[in-house]
């Protein structure tokens, strides 16, 4: 291990999957997020169906695409215990942080991830330490949308000291280089701007690609399934 190089934090139970397909797509139902990426209710069912059928769905998630559901409409709609999910007030351009140039995201409004990993073995890595890490294993950042859904459809996932980046979605200068700040997703502690009220609220925001967080792990996937 290099001097540069953070350790890996201890082990923790791993986080729980998803729940099966037809559950997932019940679950975007129930919240309405068929209506914002308009999409039917069916159209939702039935990608699920033929996604179990194809794939097997064991431990994936269904994800809508980020031009359809962007991160602001679905912040709102995760929950933990009572709070609703919310997004810092000095993230007003949340929506503009799209996908890494290197990232194959289907071209699709549905899609489908696989081999889901919250990242805890990284906590404590910065976002630049940690994209290489992951490209080199063959692993995708998760977009911010998609860390969106895996919190949606299994809000345990979200645990104190056990939260994580998506690194996946950056936002691009005028310039060209890429803004500093890497979108996460953790637990408010209701202090500062959050307001007392949304203690313990799922919480959308975003750290210093160069800052390490002892909190924040990198959640990944093997890889994204285009339309089935």
């Amino acid at each position: 291990m290099s001097a540069t190089t953070p350790a890996a934090s201890t082990a923790v139970p791993a986080p729980p999957v998803p729940p099966a397909l037809s559950t997932q797509a019940e679950r975007l139902i129930e919240l309405g997020v068929h209506e914002i990426a308009g999409l039917s209710a069916t159209e939702i069912r039935t990608f699920a169906a033929a996604a179990q059928a194809v794939a097997g769905g064991e431990g994936a998630l269904l994800a809508v695409h980020p031009d359809r559901a962007p991160a602001s409409t679905l912040a709102p709609l995760i929950r933990r215990g009572d709070k609703p999910g919310f997004v810092v007030t000095d993230m007003p351009d949340v929506d503009l942080f799209a996908p890494l140039d290197t990232l194959a995201v289907p071209d699709a409004s549905l899609y489908l991830l696989t081999g889901l990993d919250r990242g805890d073995q990284m906590a404590n890595w910065s976002p630049n330490e940690a994209l290489p890490a992951l490209t080199a294993q063959a692993r995708t950042p998760l977009l911010l949308t998609e860390g969106i859904h895996w919190v949606m459809q299994q809000p345990a996932v979200l645990e104190r000291n056990h939260c994580f980046m998506t690194i996946g979605s950056r936002l691009r200068k005028a310039g060209g280089a890429l803004d500093s700040r890497t979108p996460a997703i953790w637990i408010s502690n209701g202090t500062g701007r959050d307001g007392r009220e949304r203690r313990n609220a799922p919480k959308v925001g975003w750290c210093w690609a160069n800052n390490r967080h002892t909190w924040l792990g990198f959640a990944s996937a093997t890889g994204r399934l285009p339309d089935l």
